[in-house]
């Protein structure tokens, strides 16, 4: 018998993914999304993947009288906790959003869960809490140290599961600071499909691909690299929701808070994922160097 998983954000990208792998084993999953980096068509593709439903509550985490009643409605057993604003250039333009959606949707997602008992976590983390890292690759034990306001809510927000661990033993969270998420799902029907403009490279690339936008701009060709664009480490989006699946099962074992990184190590700067897409699909992508972005 599968468990019941909340999902929250579980209609956007790596969401929806880890939505689909859950289902595919036979967990029941409840998802709540506000839809606000997310398409309401998102859950009807999850099920014609599947063959299954999901419970789907649209649904802002800071509206904490309604997501009591989805704790009273479902016997939940674990949550995997995606939810919030995850743009790095808007969150510098936007700082004070960002905190207030990103800590106050977990603070009262917690007071809830807490209520019910319910101490099952996984949260979903990134590696921009590094910040700028003296060296690559980066693991675990490496100091924090975020250039960006989105990447202190999850550092912030890190601090904050290691102090409720500390408070109360029975919670159990598996915190994942994971790299540049890419990719769909093999069936073609779930991909990365923002609202409005993407922040993220893959889908900007697609959106130019297609003639949605005139071209992408890069940002910055004077890194350190070998083409002087910068570098990232990209994991296909499977892959991660996979890795979600497997620290749930790893609450199992242990007690308090533990922290993986989930990448693949191997980095490919942004024209290379451009030349590979190229190749792939046979479609030019034209584009522009642009300044570096800041944060």
């Amino acid at each position: 018998m599968g468990r019941t998983v909340l999902v929250t954000g579980g209609a956007g990208f790596i969401g929806g993914h880890t939505t689909i792998e859950l289902l595919s084993r036979g967990d029941e999953v409840i998802i709540i999304d506000n839809l606000v980096n997310a398409k309401p068509k998102a859950v009807e593709q999850i099920q014609k993947i599947t063959g299954q439903e999901p419970v789907f509550c649209q649904i802002d985490l800071r509206d904490k009288e309604l997501v009591e009643k989805v704790f009273e409605g479902y016997s939940i057993d674990s949550v995997i906790h995606f939810a919030g604003l995850k743009a790095v250039g808007e969150s510098i333009s936007i700082p004070v959003e960002y905190y207030r959606n990103n800590i106050e949707g977990t603070l009262k997602l917690i007071e809830v869960m807490d209520k019910h008992k319910v101490y099952n976590m996984v949260f979903s983390s990134s590696a921009c809490v590094y910040g700028d890292p003296a060296s690559v690759p980066i693991t675990e034990d490496f100091p924090t140290g975020p250039t960006n306001p989105y990447g202190r809510t999850k550092l912030f927000l890190e601090e904050i599961f290691f102090d409720l661990a500390k408070s109360n033993p029975a919670w159990k969270i598996v915190m994942l600071r994971y790299f540049n998420p890419v990719g769909a799902h093999n069936s073609g029907e779930f991909g990365e499909d923002p609202n409005g403009i993407p922040n993220n490279l893959m889908p900007y690339i697609s959106q130019v691909a297609v003639k949605r936008l005139p071209e992408l701009s890069v940002f910055g060709d004077d890194y350190e690299t070998k083409d002087g664009s910068g570098v990232r480490d990209f994991i296909h989006v499977v892959d991660l929701a996979m890795g979600h699946l497997h620290a749930l099962d790893r609450i199992e074992s242990f007690e308090g808070v533990e922290v993986f990184n989930l990448g693949t190590g191997n980095g490919y700067s942004v024209l290379e994922l451009v030349q590979a897409f190229k190749d792939a699909s046979g479609v030019d992508v034209p584009y522009k160097i642009a300044p570096r972005r800041d944060g």
